[in-house]
């Protein structure tokens, strides 16, 4: 059978929600027995996310083969309980380069280069290499921005003629648009789902379905009126209402039909889906009932969406021990700054995460967290940077290296117990030269990280410059600090543990990016039941 393409694209306002619909839909049709992958498409310039300001745009997402993403393929990841590439993440820049390039070794002999063809062929290459290089049935293509963003248009017109080219019946596209709620009145307003599809409709594309985003069930009248302007049946159109978790979102579009209506445009066989296992899930996050308070201490913690994967995944292991995770959310610069006392800050806490984010902005801040953490025998957990700063804690406070520290940080530090990965001297360029992606380790039997992980040799994913410098590993672990994980090659330390600790883990990779709603990531199940024996 030859691929099957469904595109969906956003109207109103961003980030109304395109993400986890595509991921959702995804999930319906792979319950029915079909294989999906998912696209997603940035039409920022940026040639990936890597070098992105969380507050601009959210968690950096890490693939298994080391692409920096959008965050769009965590959700997609997770609802798929798939692995995707970095060729799943199509953005202008990756475009723009590749069409240039070929301009420049004379490929293209002697055209003039244009948008149409050159830039929409090229679009219409990298959907289609997903498709041949997977083989899945069916491949989603989310769109992102809003349909009239100057920067989509070339996307657009790719999928309008991708359309044509695959033929009836093997692409579908659906538009997720904002229905708000006049608060005078309290009515459903459907006017710009209207200009948004007269929009769509204007560059070519008439949608096959509308799925509208408002707080509440979309009325019948409203309803009504979506279909009528957007020349659809009324089965048509889809209420995606606020819910307690974005869990549920799969089984509210299953309830009204979607998956069926998607199958039936698309010419499958709607087969029965297969969703029990994801209802049990969701079942769990809301028959919950014992807190569990954790403090999340980061830099971006004014957007929670920095810290995306982290989250979900304190969702995934509260929902397997049946707990409700209540997040304290901490400024770790505000420490700092406001000279806060941290042991105010972070009392009642039943389990601390130190989170990622380089620089030196808020570094004291997180190390007096952890130090707290350590002291009080808080269950903790430091992702990545969070780790570095946890050696730099032990290596001053519990080894007396006054003045100890990162590199990245302090370059003239007595005691440089983080340091410059070796291959990362003479880099110039910072777009994608990170250590990324997944890399095996190998973890110490007798450790806590292995009778987490229940075995010997794992591969987590990985961003970073920076690492453990080895000179100072054996003053360290002299003083109770275990090196419990390292790369198979054993020349880099991946994971630290505190022996005098119930819970205290130092994690170099990103164990959140493969926590999965059905299995959730080790090292989270572990620090979320460690929390439960705290106070």
């Amino acid at each position: 059978m030859p691929s099957k393409y469904v595109f969906v694209t956003g109207g109103v306002l961003s980030s109304v929600g395109k993400g986890i619909t595509t991921a959702s839909l995804g999930l319906l049709l792979k319950a029915r027995g079909y294989s999906v992958t998912a696209i997603k498409i940035d039409p920022y310039l940026n040639v990936d996310a890597g070098t992105m300001n969380p507050y601009m745009h959210g968690e950096v997402y890490v693939t298994e083969d080391g692409g920096e993403t959008d965050l769009d393929l965590g959700h997609y990841e997770r609802f798929l309980h798939i692995n995707l590439s970095k060729k799943n993440n199509i953005t202008t820049g990756q475009v723009y380069m590749r069409v240039i390039d070929a301009e420049r070794r004379g490929e293209y002999l002697g055209q003039t280069v244009q948008i149409i063809p050159h830039i929409t062929n090229e679009i219409k290459r990298r959907i289609r290499e997903v498709a041949s290089e997977t083989g899945a049935d069916i491949i989603l293509v989310e769109i992102g921005g809003t349909v009239g963003d100057i920067e989509g248009q070339p996307f657009l017109e790719a999928v309008r003629q991708m359309r044509i080219e695959e033929g009836p019946g093997n692409t579908l596209s659906i538009h997720v648009a904002l229905v708000p709620i006049l608060s005078v009145t309290g009515e459903q307003k459907t006017k710009p789902v209207q200009h948004s599809v007269q929009e769509l409709r204007r560059i070519g594309i008439q949608p096959d379905a509308i799925v509208a985003r408002c707080k509440r069930p979309l009325e019948p009248e409203a309803k009504r009126k979506i279909a009528l302007y957007s020349s659809l049946p009324e089965h048509a159109v889809f209420s995606s209402h606020d819910v307690e978790t974005v869990y549920e979102v799969p089984l509210l579009l299953e309830e009204q039909g979607l998956g069926s209506y998607a199958a039936s445009k698309l010419g499958l066989e709607d087969r029965r889906p297969d969703l029990e296992s994801w209802r049990e899930f969701v079942a769990r996050l809301k028959d919950a009932s014992r807190r569990v308070e954790v403090a999340m201490v980061g830099k971006y913690t004014r957007l929670k969406d920095s810290y995306m994967s982290i989250v979900e995944a304190v969702k995934h292991a509260a929902a397997s021990l049946r707990l409700i995770p209540a997040f304290r959310w901490v400024e770790a610069s505000r420490i700092e700054s406001e000279k806060l006392d941290v042991d105010d800050v972070l009392r009642g806490s039943q389990a601390v995460i130190v989170l990622p984010g380089f620089g030196a902005r808020g570094s004291e801040g997180k190390i007096d967290s952890i130090r707290y953490a350590r002291e009080n025998k808080i269950p903790f957990l430091g992702i990545c940077y969070g780790m570095q700063l946890a050696v730099v804690e032990f290596a001053r406070n519990v080894v007396g290296l006054r003045g100890a520290h990162s590199t990245e940080i302090d370059p003239h530090t007595p005691y440089p117990v983080i340091d410059l990965l070796a291959e990362q001297h003479g880099i110039s360029r910072l777009g994608g030269t990170m250590r990324l992606g997944a890399y095996p380790i190998r973890l110490v039997k007798g450790s806590l990280v292995y009778r987490l992980y229940g075995k010997e040799l794992v591969a987590e994913r990985h961003r970073h410059r920076y690492e453990v410098n080895p000179r100072f590993i054996d003053k360290l672990e002299a003083s109770g600090l275990m090196v419990s994980g390292v790369s198979e090659d054993g020349g880099r330390v991946e994971f630290v543990e505190y022996r005098e600790h119930d819970f205290y883990v130092g994690s170099q990779p990103h164990p959140e990016f493969k926590s999965r709603p059905l299995e959730p990531a080790p090292l989270f199940l572990g620090l979320l039941s460690a929390a439960t024996r705290v106070g």
